[in-house]
C-alpha cells in the first residue's frame, strides 16, 4: 500500500494526516499555538513556529505509521495548506526570516488602505486582480512594512507564504502556489494567472520581491532533502506538492471542485466560498485560483474576522466557572455546558444581537475600524442569552456574506456544507440552517484541511486519478434543516443586523479614534 500526508498550518494549530491512497486515517497529529498580538489589531506570527509545529507533526504520524509496520519509502508525498499568511515572510538573501509574517487578521495597514485609494485606480486594480482594497489583503501589508520598517523592506529577497517557506526549508525550492499568490491580491493579475507587473509597478512593491516560480496547488514544488528527511522520519526525494490556502484546500476536502458548490469554513475565522470562473469584487468578495482546476477554476470566498474566535473570547472571558464545572464531565467541554443553557433560550435570543467584529471586520463591511457590540440588553437577559446571540451573530455574518454572493454567482447549490470547529456544535448547526435557510451537510471525518491537502498530495503524486480526487475521500452527513417559523424570524432579524453596522459604524470610528 502507498500513502500520502496532508499538513494544515492553522492560526492556532498545525494539523497532519497520513492516509492511504484510498484516503483511509492512519495517523493524525496536532500542535497548538497562538499568534502574537503585540498591539490592538495587530496580529503576526514567527515563521519558525510553523516550522517546528510542521515538522513535529510530520514526525509524530510518522513514527505512528512505523509502529504499524508502515515504512518510510511508502509514504510517496506530503503536501502543505496553510492560513492566509498575509504579507508573507519577508526573507533575505540567505532566506532567513527577518520579520514576523503579518497574518489575515492582523489589521495594522489602515494608512497604507487610505494610501491606495488616494494613489491607485480602484477601477483598474479590481479589474486586473479581481479583488479590492483592505487592510486585510497581503500587499498593503506589504505597504506598512515599507512605510514602517524600511531596513526589513531593504533587505527582503522574498516575501513568501507560510506554506512556501516550510516548502522552502524542506526542498530548497522557492515556489508560490497561485491560489496563495492570487489571495495577496494587489499583485497578482488574475486572468494572466501571474504576477501583474504593473501593478506592482503602480504600488511600488519591486518585482524580484515576489518569486518568479508560481505553480499550480497538485504540482510537485521539490523533493525532500536528505537532512530534512532524517527529522522527519521520510525518505529522502520524498515528494513534496505545493498545496494553497486553508479555505480552498477544506473546500475541496469537502469535495466542492463544481461551480455553485459552496463550503463555509468556520474556525478561528470563516470563510463562505463557491466555485466559479468569474471574480466578484464589486460585491465586496475575494478572488484566487482553486487549489483544483486552478487555471481555469476561481475560489470566490467571504469571510468573518473573528468567527470561532468570538466564542472563544466569550467564554474565555465571562464564563470561568464554566470551564471549572467543565472539568468534572467527561466531555470537559465547557461549550457543552454553555449550549447546554443557550439551546433553552429561544431563537433571537430574545431581542439580544452581536457584531462579531472583534478585529475589525472583511467582507462585505471591510472596515478595520468596525468593533464588536451587544445590543438589546436588558435586565431579563443571562448568559445563556449572550452565548447564543454569538452563534447567531456569526451566523448572520455568513448570511450577509452569502447575500453578496448570491449577487455575483451563476448559481448556488441547494446545501451548505461546513467544515471546521464549529461543526462539532448540533445547536450552531441548526442556528445556520435555520438563518441561512440551507440544509447544513458536515464532513463525518474531523479532518478537512488536511485531508484535502492529503487528496492534493494523492493527486500530485500520481496516486489518484483526477475523476477520482474530484469525487473526493469523505462523506457528508446531514446535520440540519430549516425550520419554518425560525427561518422566517431570522429573515426579519438578519435584515435589523444588516442595518446595525451602517447605523453604528460612525460610532465605532469615533471609539477608535479617540
Amino acid at each position: 500500500m502507498e500513502y500520502v500526508i496532508g499538513v494544515d498550518i492553522g492560526t492556532q494549530s498545525t494539523k497532519a494526516l497520513l492516509v492511504d491512497r484510498n484516503g483511509a486515517i492512519v495517523a493524525q497529529h496536532a500542535s497548538s499555538y497562538q499568534p502574537d498580538t503585540p498591539r490592538p489589531l495587530w496580529a503576526e506570527q514567527q515563521a519558525s513556529v510553523w516550522f517546528d509545529a510542521v515538522t513535529a507533526c510530520i514526525a509524530q504520524v510518522t513514527a505512528h505509521a512505523k509502529e504499524q509496520g508502515i515504512d518510510a519509502a511508502s509514504i510517496k508525498a506530503v503536501c502543505i495548506s496553510s492560513l492566509y499568511g498575509g504579507s508573507g515572510i519577508p526573507v533575505g538573501a540567505d532566506m532567513a526570516p527577518l520579520y514576523p509574517c503579518l497574518i489575515w487578521m492582523d489589521r495594522r495597514a489602515t494608512a497604507e488602505v487610505e494610501w491606495v485609494r488616494s494613489h491607485v485606480d480602484m477601477d483598474r486594480l479590481r479589474a486586473i486582480t479581481g479583488n479590492g482594497v483592505d487592510s486585510y489583503y497581503g500587499y498593503t501589508k506589504m505597504l506598512w512594512l515599507r512605510g514602517n520598517e524600511s531596513d526589513v523592506w531593504a533587505a527582503t529577497r522574498f516575501f513568501l507564504p507560510p506554506n512556501a517557506y516550510v516548502i522552502y526549508r524542506l526542498t530548497g525550492e522557492v515556489a508560490v502556489d497561485h491560489c496563495s499568490a492570487g489571495n495577496i491580491g494587489g499583485v497578482y493579475d488574475i486572468a494572466r494567472r501571474g504576477w501583474s507587473g504593473e501593478m506592482l509597478d503602480t504600488l511600488g512593491i519591486e518585482r524580484t520581491k515576489m518569486p518568479q516560480r508560481l505553480v499550480d496547488s497538485t504540482d510537485v514544488v521539490g523533493t525532500l532533502l536528505p537532512q530534512a528527511a532524517q527529522r522527519l522520519g521520510l525518505d529522502a526525494g520524498t515528494a513534496i506538492v505545493a498545496g494553497g490556502i486553508d479555505a480552498a484546500v477544506a473546500t475541496f476536502a469537502a469535495g466542492v471542485t463544481q461551480t455553485g458548490q459552496h463550503v463555509a469554513m468556520i474556525g478561528t475565522s470563516m470563510c463562505w466560498g463557491y466555485v466559479n470562473q468569474h471574480v466578484d469584487a464589486s460585491h465586496g468578495l475575494v478572488a484566487m485560483p482553486h487549489v483544483f482546476n486552478g487555471q481555469n477554476d476561481l475560489y470566490v470566498f467571504g469571510g468573518a474576522s473573528t468567527a470561532g474566535a468570538s466564542v472563544a473570547w466569550f467564554r474565555d472571558q465571562f464564563c470561568r466557572d464554566q470551564i471549572e464545572a467543565a472539568k468534572a464531565t467527561s466531555h470537559r467541554d465547557a461549550h457543552r455546558l454553555l449550549e447546554d443553557a443557550a439551546a433553552r433560550v429561544p431563537a433571537g435570543s430574545d431581542g439580544v444581537m452581536f457584531l462579531p467584529y472583534l478585529m475589525g471586520e472583511r467582507s462585505p463591511v471591510w472596515d478595520a475600524k468596525a468593533s464588536g457590540a451587544f445590543v438589546g440588553l436588558n435586565l431579563f437577559d443571562t448568559r445563556a442569552h449572550l452565548y447564543r446571540a454569538v452563534l447567531e451573530g456569526v451566523a448572520f455574518a455568513l448570511q450577509h456574506n452569502i447575500e453578496a454572493g448570491r449577487k455575483g454567482a451563476e448559481r448556488l447549490d441547494e446545501r451548505l456544507i461546513v467544515v471546521g470547529g464549529a461543526a462539532h456544535s448540533d445547536l450552531w448547526m441548526q442556528i445556520i440552517a435555520d438563518v441561512t435557510g440551507y440544509p447544513v451537510y458536515t464532513i463525518e471525518q474531523d479532518v478537512e484541511a488536511a485531508m484535502g491537502a492529503a487528496l492534493l498530495a494523492a493527486l500530485g503524486a500520481g496516486l489518484v486519478s483526477r475523476e477520482a480526487a474530484q469525487r473526493g475521500w469523505i462523506t457528508l452527513v446531514e446535520r440540519a434543516t430549516p425550520d419554518a417559523s425560525r427561518r422566517a424570524l431570522y429573515a426579519e432579524r438578519f435584515g435589523i443586523y444588516a442595518d446595525l453596522y451602517p447605523a453604528l459604524r460612525p460610532l465605532m470610528h469615533r471609539l477608535r479614534n479617540a
